[in-house]
């Protein structure tokens, strides 16, 4: 209880409430854990090296505080960072306050380090709309290989591989101890649309079919029947994390990925995400017209 200026009364204490980290601040917790883990150190140890306090280090590590500045620049120099890397992460650093974010494309990918993938590896859950392609996380080599030749023509053969190792890496969240729960829902046209070749397209359809038998993943189809649908604006991912942060949501675009950190954003898609999947095929319905589009082929 506080006491109220001048009334001789007691009002109780107004609580603060914690604002979430926003994507920014996640993924320089995340590069700074990941350089940590590079440099061979213990959390212990950069305490030792740096004389930054543990519970501190331990924080800024799951983006529960944002580290000043010298805090940052001594664990820069304890992992060696310098040049144009440095530069990054300061910036990332002095914004790390600011919500929403659109972040370009990387020509050199680095691997599952880019601000999406980072963010999707820390996530429990992903729903995704897709209403052209395969989801990336369900697709297979030579699908992925056709879309990115089909959507970047100046697309090199060594970004390509790049890309695909990426996507590789990013599918290995679907295989591990504690996978990533996925719920992906997909326009008809998705399936219909020829990517590649009548091969490609059946290995991918069967890929897709054995994929969504497994328990900690669900594919929904919205049918063609199904007319006019809130997902047709175009496709999105919103991402789930444990504990008390909020849902990120990833629109992908020409110019980059767009983040979307708002309340009044994060409520929208899930609405939108509920209407979809009242609208969409149930799992085993959209099991049968997998099959039956796979047979076409």
């Amino acid at each position: 209880m506080q006491e109220k200026p001048g009334s001789g009364m007691v009002a109780p204490l107004k609580r603060t409430r914690r604002q979430p980290p926003t994507v920014r601040l996640r993924r320089l917790a995340s590069e700074l854990r990941r350089l940590r883990e590079e440099a061979g150190l213990s959390q212990t140890e950069v305490a030792e090296k740096t004389d930054v306090n543990l519970a501190t280090l331990h924080r800024i590590e799951t983006a529960k505080a944002k580290p000043q500045l010298r805090t940052l620049n001594a664990l820069l120099d304890a992992y060696g960072v310098t040049g144009d890397r440095r530069a990054e992460l300061v910036a990332l650093q002095k914004e790390a306050k600011q919500r929403g974010w659109i972040h370009g494309f990387e020509v050199d990918l680095p691997d599952k380090y880019s601000a999406y993938i980072g963010l999707e590896a820390e996530a429990r859950e992903a729903i995704n709309y897709e209403s052209l392609f395969i989801p990336g996380l369900l697709q297979t080599e030579d699908y992925a290989r056709a879309v990115m030749r089909g959507v970047r023509p100046t697309i090199t053969g060594d970004e390509i591989e790049t890309r695909i190792a990426a996507r590789l890496h990013r599918q290995a969240l679907l295989e591990s101890e504690t996978p990533l729960r996925l719920w992906a829902i997909l326009d008809q046209a998705a399936l219909s649309r020829m990517v590649g070749d009548d091969a490609i397209m059946y290995d991918q359809l069967t890929h897709l079919a054995q994929q969504a038998q497994r328990p900690h993943i669900t594919v929904q189809v919205i049918p063609f029947s199904a007319g006019a649908h809130p997902g047709m604006p175009g496709s999105f991912i919103v991402l789930k994390f444990d504990g008390d942060g909020p849902d990120v949501i990833h629109i992908d675009s020409m110019a980059g990925g767009l983040f979307l950190e708002k309340e009044a954003d994060i409520r929208q898609y899930n609405d939108t995400c509920q209407h979809l999947r009242a609208m969409a095929l149930s799992p085993a319905d959209t099991a049968a017209l997998i099959a039956s589009l796979r047979e076409d082929r």
